[in-house]
């Protein structure tokens, strides 16, 4: 779900979001954004301005996800201290 922690602080367009992720091709960011669109997690809204402008919000289900998404983080960050620590 590439972007979803960075649509928590809120609505994005798709430059800032591929720059908050880091190494990702725009082809993958562009493919997991539409299936969030479908799976209802987030909207898109297309401005018509040349060049267009593109926003994704979260949507009310996509930040129930919030919850789930901040446990991973924090096990993520306790991985990587025990890690460091047996090192």
């Amino acid at each position: 779900m590439a972007g979803c922690r960075s649509l928590l602080q809120g609505t994005k367009r798709f430059g800032e979001l591929k720059k908050s992720i880091g190494h990702v091709s725009q082809k993958v960011l562009t493919s997991q954004l539409r299936q969030m669109e479908e799976s209802g997690l987030l909207t898109r809204k297309v401005y018509a301005e040349v060049p267009p402008r593109v926003e994704y919000t979260l949507t009310e289900v996509g930040y129930s996800l919030k919850p789930i998404m901040d446990a991973m983080w924090a096990w993520g960050e306790e991985y990587k201290r025990r890690n460091e620590q047996n090192a």
